[in-house]
């Protein structure tokens, strides 16, 4: 992703350098992927953001990339299963009665709208996570928490959509949780082109790093190869 000028200028003064990491070591990173699920990328759904599909190719390679060398892949998905009553000021104000109503249809765990969306590559040894609200990491939304406690995860890759709501409000849980969060631009999607690039300019200015999927496998190096090259 191409940063204004001053959005550059301002990262470098605060940290050094435009991109903080220079290597990261897959046994302790997870790719986690957010809300591709039927809901929200497929024609004919209320949540469908449409530009979500384009990004299955970038998801899929980085999947299979930290997979091959040994990293994790998280695959959340959000169910609405109860949600008028343990979200109810959403529903109930923020929605529509209408909309209401088809949220909770549509994105009940027992509907196809909650399922992972065709075209994308999950595997068996990957680890699934339920969530109830925007952020996974919110007490009560999820166990991702301990998911990645439990797999002594240091950083945290993000992809998936909508990129400005549920995955940027999952990435800011995480970086004040002090994992090292990079937001993966090509496979994060927004219902519109200025609302991804609003999002991502305002996430490296305040919070954590924006790679594309390539810059980031091009940092897959476990630590012991790594300490091996520097010697």
């Amino acid at each position: 992703m191409q940063f204004p000028s001053w959005v550059v200028d301002r990262v470098v003064a605060r940290q050094g350098r435009l991109h903080p990491y220079d290597r990261l070591d897959p046994a302790r990173t997870a790719f986690v992927v957010i809300d591709l699920q039927n809901y929200y990328t497929q024609p004919g759904y209320l949540g469908e953001c449409a530009p979500s599909r384009a990004t299955f190719p970038a998801v899929n390679r980085l999947a299979d990339a930290l997979r091959a060398a040994g990293g994790h892949v998280i695959w959340v998905q959000t169910s609405a299963d109860g949600a008028d009553d343990f979200w109810s000021h959403h529903h109930a104000h923020m929605l529509t009665p209408e909309r209401s109503a088809r949220r909770l249809r549509e994105l009940s765990s027992s509907h196809e709208g909650f399922q992972i969306a065709p075209g994308l590559t999950p595997q068996p040894q990957d680890v699934r996570v339920v969530k109830r609200c925007y952020s996974a990491l919110v007490p009560g939304s999820s166990n991702l928490a301990e998911v990645l406690e439990a797999r002594g995860i240091t950083h945290v890759l993000i992809g998936g959509t909508v990129t400005n709501v549920c995955c940027e409000s999952t990435a800011r849980d995480a970086m004040m949780m002090d994992y090292a969060t990079i937001m993966v631009d090509d496979a994060l999607s927004a219902v519109t082109p200025a609302e991804h690039e609003h999002c991502l300019n305002n996430w490296i200015l305040f919070f954590g790093d924006v790679l594309a999927s390539d810059e980031v496998i091009a940092r897959l190096q476990p630590v012991q190869a790594a300490a091996r090259a520097t010697a």
